[in-house]
């Protein structure tokens, strides 16, 4: 019996998907079609149509999706509003165009949200099997998973691509913040002022969704540079973030990062003496060492050959978002500073 009314309570709690999507293709196709795997007819799905000229629109009302459209693109933080707007639920499970569901997420969020009633949102993963084959997918993607099932389930943001929230919560911290026109830190941005406002997050390792996208360098550099790193390092200032250790932020990744640049001017000046080339190698084996949980997860993930390919782009990845850091900070304190809005509501 007690069981019983416990499973009726869980389902009683409404959970809302918002999808927003711009010109989603393929990758769109199959989030759908993963979706109707596991929704039951009940279940609301809402998308937003953020501008785009593909075939999206058409994919989502055949799917019998409750559509939503902009005429010309704003940015997922626009589209994720009017969704949540247009929400019934009493949780909004917010997820990507480019991701697919494995399992029924949606009762298993339910039943979080209905074991921690004070629980005022989740976050998810990446699973550990991504959608893209070629190297650069496999390893962004892999990586991403590696950093959330390592991270602190006391979660220190929100993220977008799978994270719910209560409705009544979201309407009160007051939504995404519709300045960031373009995928960027504005799931981040809301999880900093979640946390500010005394909200618990928790990261859920069990909930993942399968990244489908498919990275090159030049798309990879674009988005971790321009619409990640200079942005949150902005955020970072504004919000005082500098003392938190979770995620991208781990003092291991900043120790990292000023090793990284320590053994690039060894490297330089072994051209001029023998000895910078001794100090490089000796910065080279404290890195290997300081990371060595990352590689032993990507060798048993992918294997070795593949883990020797992970670590030269890994440690570029500490150079350019050093190098991104000192740009948004210089930015941010010449020109941002004064003109950043402090955190207030965009939803009306």
């Amino acid at each position: 019996m007690n069981g019983s009314t416990s499973a009726r309570e869980i389902n009683s709690l409404n959970i809302s998907v918002v999808i927003p999507v711009h010109n989603g293709g393929e990758n769109f196709r199959e989030c759908l079609s993963s979706l109707s795997k596991f929704m039951t007819p009940s279940t609301e799905i809402i998308i937003v149509i953020d501008g785009g000229i593909d075939e999206s629109h058409q994919l989502a009302e055949d799917f019998g999706a409750k559509v939503f459209a902009f005429p010309t693109a704003g940015g997922p933080a626009r589209a994720r509003n009017l969704g949540a707007r247009n929400a019934q639920g009493d949780i909004i499970l917010f997820l990507d165009a480019d991701v697919t569901v494995c399992t029924d997420i949606v009762s298993q969020v339910a039943k979080i949200f209905h074991n921690q009633p004070d629980l005022a949102a989740l976050i998810g993963s990446y699973d550990d099997l991504p959608g893209a084959s070629n190297f650069l997918s496999q390893y962004k993607n892999l990586f991403h998973h590696y950093t959330h099932q390592t991270a602190s389930e006391d979660a220190s943001t929100f993220w977008g691509a799978c994270g719910a929230i209560r409705r009544k919560i979201f309407f009160e911290i007051g939504g995404f913040d519709e300045s960031y026109r373009y995928p960027s830190v504005e799931d981040i941005e809301l999880g900093y002022r979640l946390k500010k406002a005394g909200y618990h997050i928790q990261l859920c390792r069990s909930i993942q969704v399968k990244h489908l996208k498919h990275w090159r360098a030049f798309s990879l550099l674009r988005a971790e540079i321009f619409y990640r790193a200079l942005p949150w390092t902005e955020l970072i200032w504004r919000d005082r973030q500098l003392s938190t250790n979770d995620l991208n932020l781990k003092l291991s990744s900043r120790l990292s990062l000023v090793l990284t640049y320590a053994l690039t001017a060894a490297v330089i000046g072994s051209w001029w003496s023998v000895s910078a080339l001794v100090i490089a190698s000796g910065l080279a084996l404290i890195l290997l060492l300081l990371n060595l949980s990352v590689y032993q997860f990507f060798r048993q993930k992918r294997g070795l050959w593949f883990t020797l390919r992970v670590i030269p782009w890994h440690w570029f990845y500490f150079f350019y978002g050093g190098l991104a850091f000192v740009i948004g900070t210089i930015r941010y304190h010449l020109f941002s500073k004064h003109q950043i809005k402090k955190a207030r509501p965009f939803l009306v």
